[in-house]
């Protein structure tokens, strides 16, 4: 266990993508520019556009508890049911678009979006993915940096927990997580490289800026990153989670290995030196199996079950979850997910029952609706409820 642990935690923040859906039809609508406008006057900031016309995202400000968190989340995801109400449409937290995307997918208008089309031409004609990303309080942009060869061994294990979109163009992918296929396609996108310092991260984002692979800090897609405009470092391996709740612990889990890392960083450790091919063949493997198979682990190249990676990284986060509230509605969670399966298996469960992709996107709509789920830790247990 690590020594002088922090009893408050540095702050985390969430972004959660979500796609709009016509509430008759079932199919994605390009409607974000008919949505926002209901929002900016009940949430501010809170709720943006994304790349496509067809999603809006959803932002919580930074929060010091998991009950502060989950309520932040369920306040902004009833806003966005709200608003597309108005509009005949429902917001769906599902990583992949289930029916009616066409390409190419109707871009936001912003300058930002079209300057990189010309730049990354048709990788953006089918670019519609949902991800949740999770922002937690560093010291500087160092530590980021540092931190994120820490939690690179974990990211293929957090695409294992988050898988949540197995459906592509209309049809059961046989992958459990399709948008961590389709995001990676970028230049510089999924698993980051290992680095030294800041310095060597920025020299690197330099030398890509100059070849053209990217065009700033913000089309940076690495799956852990300094935030170029928040105290923050930013894990974005995630898919969007359809329930709240899970969410919630995803990003406790997330700050708790941050918060892991930074006291490695400040004893001089720099982070393993994973092999970057191995690691690129774990999140393959946990993209395509998610929680029901065996992952490849990054730091041994042997296969092992998932269930056992996820065990695992809950005994490391484990000493930085607060006992009192965060450590039993953990715990909670993470047995109903490796019990019952995540949202890929909760998709094609719904896929099977009703027959169809019209009920997948019922049933998605219905779990993201900020009601607190039927059953969910949050519920049954409280806040303090006792899990082991």
């Amino acid at each position: 266990m690590a020594d002088h642990l922090p009893t408050v935690g540095p702050t985390v923040g969430v972004e959660e993508e979500y796609f709009l859906v016509d509430a008759a039809q079932r199919t994605v609508a390009a409607a974000a520019s008919r949505v926002l406008p209901r929002l900016k006057p009940v949430v501010g900031d809170l709720a943006t556009g994304e790349a496509s016309q067809y999603q809006v995202e959803g932002k919580t400000p930074p929060c010091t508890t998991l009950g502060e968190l989950e309520q932040a989340l369920r306040r902004v995801r009833a806003a966005i049911t709200s608003a597309a109400a108005a509009e005949g449409l429902r917001p769906v937290a599902s990583a992949t678009p289930l029916l009616g995307m066409r390409a190419p997918v109707p871009l936001n208008t912003d300058p930002h979006y079209r300057a990189q089309v010309d730049t990354f031409r048709s990788l953006y004609d089918t670019f519609a993915f949902c991800a949740l990303h999770v922002h937690v309080e560093v010291p500087d942009r160092d530590h980021a940096v540092l931190v994120g060869n820490h939690l690179r061994p974990w990211l293929p294990t957090l695409v294992a927990l988050s898988a949540n979109s197995p459906f592509w163009e209309e049809r059961d992918s046989g992958y459990c997580s399709w948008r961590t296929l389709g995001a990676t396609r970028w230049p510089v996108a999924g698993p980051p490289p290992y680095f030294s310092s800041a310095a060597h991260y920025d020299a690197l984002a330099a030398s890509l800026q100059v070849a053209g692979a990217t065009l700033g800090e913000r089309s940076l897609y690495w799956d852990v990153r300094p935030c170029a405009h928040l105290p923050t470092v930013e894990i974005r391996a995630m898919d969007v989670t359809t329930g709240v709740a899970e969410a919630a612990v995803l990003a406790v889990l997330v700050r708790a290995l941050v918060v892991r890392a930074l006291e490695r960083v400040r004893r001089g450790d720099p982070g393993p030196a994973v092999d970057d091919a191995l690691l690129r063949a774990a999140y393959w493997r946990c993209a395509r199996d998610g929680l029901t198979g065996h992952g490849l682990d990054p730091r041994t190249g042997r296969l092992v079950p998932t269930r056992h990676q996820v065990r695992r990284l809950f005994a490391y986060a484990r000493p930085a979850l607060a006992p009192d509230d965060e450590l039993p509605y953990v715990i909670a969670v993470l047995r109903q997910l490796l019990a019952h399966g995540g949202g890929a298996e909760r998709q094609r469960s719904a896929h099977a029952r009703t027959g169809g992709l019209r009920g997948v996107v019922d049933d998605l709509a219905d779990r993201t609706a900020a009601r607190p789920e039927a059953g969910a830790p949050s519920a049954a247990l409280g806040m303090r409820g006792g899990a082991e």
